[in-house]
């Protein structure tokens, strides 16, 4: 069973959204919840960080897991366009974990949260066999203007920042810029609100679970086909690194065709890599990302496949 089929399950036993202030729910980098009258939608995350899993004590520092913890939260609610304001944070540790330990920890997850002006308002405090961080941030976004991953449509042209591949380049066991990129990913805040103010993106979200796996996501939301004819690579990361690691945080979007898009921003490459084309009903477990022609299996980060 794959975490899409949980998934599945899961929205079967749920209510409609109709009549509700709930706009988004589950599918999405971010649920939407819209307060009576107010100009501004609410946008909410919740993201796992396991030791084990996510990190090792003998690779990530500490601080390095605080900073993770909370950029995987904050690249949610950058691929909406929305501004980050609050977070939680629930910590289970074991006994074994000291005071300094944990005062690394809080200080590289505050500071992340002070450039991007997050306050850490409350969580929960455990103990548990294993680290394990469970974030929740908190955004706005103007009334309607979220972006989603169901907003793409043939004709547009597919887009992502940055280059791919570097954080399983840094996970292989590489130094340097490879290294920094898989234990302190940059979630990028200030791309997304540009996406929605100047480019007026038709689709987003971002690379968590890899190229392959997010951008099948995106087109099965959207019911379309991506049809792939470049992919920027991190120097030193092969192809399927760039296809398949995850844990580059990066923005996966769309706009529609025609639409000028500046080589960088803010330094950030930005990098056309295809077109979306029309594509069969959402249920259709036809391949969706074609890549030269050629069909590419979703092969990203799954917790539950086999």
């Amino acid at each position: 069973m794959t975490e899409a089929e949980i998934l599945r399950r899961i929205q079967r036993r749920l209510p409609a959204l109709r009549n509700s202030s709930l706009i988004t729910g589950i599918g999405d980098d971010c649920a939407i919840y819209r307060p009576s009258g107010s100009r501004e939608d609410l946008v909410f995350t919740t993201d796992l960080l396991i030791e084990g899993i996510h990190f090792l004590t003998s690779t990530h520092r500490p601080g390095d897991v605080g900073h993770k913890a909370l950029a995987r939260g904050l690249s949610d609610i950058a691929a909406m366009g929305a501004m980050p304001r609050f977070c939680l944070l629930s910590l289970a540790l074991p006994t074994s974990i000291t005071s300094q330990w944990i005062d690394a920890f809080y200080q590289g997850l505050l500071k992340l949260a002070a450039l991007h002006r997050v306050v850490l308002a409350g969580g929960d405090l455990s103990r548990s066999g294993q680290i394990t961080c469970d974030i929740v941030c908190a955004g706005g976004v103007p009334r309607g203007q979220a972006l989603l991953r169901s907003g793409a449509r043939a004709g547009d042209e597919i887009y992502v920042s940055g280059t791919l591949g570097g954080s399983a380049l840094g996970l292989a066991g590489r130094r340097g810029a490879a290294t920094r990129r898989h234990l302190r990913p940059e979630p990028r805040i200030q791309l997304g609100q540009h996406l929605r103010r100047r480019l007026h993106a038709t689709a987003a979200m971002d690379i968590s679970d890899g190229l392959s796996l997010d951008l099948d996501r995106m087109c099965r939301a959207s019911g379309v086909t991506a049809a792939i004819d470049h992919v920027p690579v991190f120097s030193g990361a092969t192809m399927q690194q760039a296809w398949h690691g995850g844990e580059d945080y990066e923005l996966l979007f769309t706009v529609p065709r025609g639409t000028r898009v500046s080589a960088t921003f803010q330094d950030i490459p930005l990098t056309r890599i295809g077109t979306m084309l029309a594509g069969t009903s959402r249920r259709s477990l036809r391949p969706r990302v074609l890549f030269c022609g050629e069909p590419v299996p979703a092969l990203g980060h799954d917790h539950f496949r086999s």
